[in-house]
């Protein structure tokens, strides 16, 4: 087998984290301080791949572009590729056949996280030689997903976009593996009623004619991080695995568990109590960190207790009573109360945001 390349879809509008996303592509919101798409890159460089596609979109591919750069910084060539619309996983991966060339592939969604990474799948791939390999996982909620049905042997026999009764609950994860047949497979099949190119009816055209698709059951964890709840959980599932480093200025502060204090950090009169991580630049005084936590570069935080949360850079906290729990904060964001009377909120909030007071 030649050469894999890698292929990231990275064109999503994020409409799931308003309004984050209004001025942030959703694949750069950071996970443990480090932009989601990264992981995704990482672990194709561990896999051995050397040439890696993005596909952007006409609104954030610039961001994303400047963010990400040539690649260098992780050890692979990096090119963009622009889908002008977002029209289906099908139609991206047709949009990057002048890159893919006749080369087989590793297709990843930008804003997925997978424990473990990529390498023993991409070795399983060259190994076997199957036309595709799919991560399956059982998941609650199949009805959301695009569901796979396993044949006794193992194979897969057939597979629905969204089903409204699924007959299992094996749902495809963001990492699929495939040969170059796949192009004609995406040529041959026509637009779902939701307009799309679907990546399950381009597979399912390979099943149908006789192709070897393959499973593979994911043991780890797999999170598509599209919306809150998801991120906070990739957040703790990450930092789960960090060890601790104290690189900033610790006065009278102490830190509990697996915690990394960043250089250039300052901490006074504050406690943190890990698995959580606080950016470079950061300056904390007479605060608590709880768990799960990951603060952002530059992050202000001042007689307030935060826990389970990310602060994304120059977010500020200030003077709270109660504790900031389960949220997400965007950049420059500031979140503080008066100290006049009588006790009021103030807020200047974007579309689509929540706000919950306890």
């Amino acid at each position: 087998m030649e050469p894999l390349k890698g292929l990231i879809l990275s064109g999503g509008r994020g409409t799931r984290l308003r309004p984050i996303t209004y001025t942030s592509a959703k694949q750069l919101v950071p996970v443990a301080n480090k932009p989601v798409l990264f992981y995704g890159i990482e672990a194709m460089a561990a896999a051995g791949i050397e040439e890696i596609g993005i596909i952007i979109a006409p609104e954030t591919g610039e961001e994303i572009k400047q963010v990400t750069g040539d690649g260098s910084e992780f050890g692979v060539r990096i090119s963009y590729i622009l889908q002008d619309e977002p029209a289906g996983l099908a139609h991206a991966v047709l949009t990057a056949e002048p890159f893919l060339g006749t080369s087989p592939f590793v297709m990843y969604l930008g804003d997925n996280l997978l424990q473990g990474g990529m390498t023993d799948l991409v070795d399983a791939f060259r190994t076997n030689e199957p036309d595709a390999l799919i991560l399956l996982t059982p998941v609650p909620d199949p009805e959301n997903y695009g569901v796979a049905e396993v044949d006794a042997d193992g194979s897969v026999k057939r597979l629905v976009e969204k089903p409204p009764e699924p007959k299992t609950d094996l749902a495809l994860c963001g990492v699929y593996m495939f040969t170059a047949g796949i192009h004609d497979a995406a040529r041959a099949i026509e637009p779902s009623g939701r307009g799309e190119l679907e990546i399950t009816d381009a597979i399912q055209f390979l099943v149908d004619g006789g192709k070897r698709v393959e499973p593979h059951i994911v043991r780890g964890w797999w999170k598509d991080t599209g919306r809150l709840d998801d991120m906070l959980e990739a957040n703790r599932l990450v930092l789960d695995t960090i060890e601790p480093v104290v690189g900033g200025e610790m006065v009278d502060s102490t830190t509990h568990g697996r915690v990394i204090i960043e250089a250039g950090a300052r901490l006074e009169r504050s406690t943190v109590r890990g698995p959580a991580i606080i950016g470079a630049g950061a300056r904390l005084s007479d605060c608590y960190i709880g768990p799960y936590t990951a603060v952002g570069p530059g992050c202000v935080i001042e007689n307030a207790e935060v826990e389970h949360s990310i602060l994304l850079e120059g977010s500020s906290v200030r003077q709270l009573d109660g504790r900031m729990e389960s949220s997400l904060l965007g950049r420059n964001v500031a979140i503080g109360r008066s100290k006049g009377q009588p006790r009021a909120f103030r807020f200047m909030v974007g579309d689509n945001s929540e706000i919950g007071i306890l």
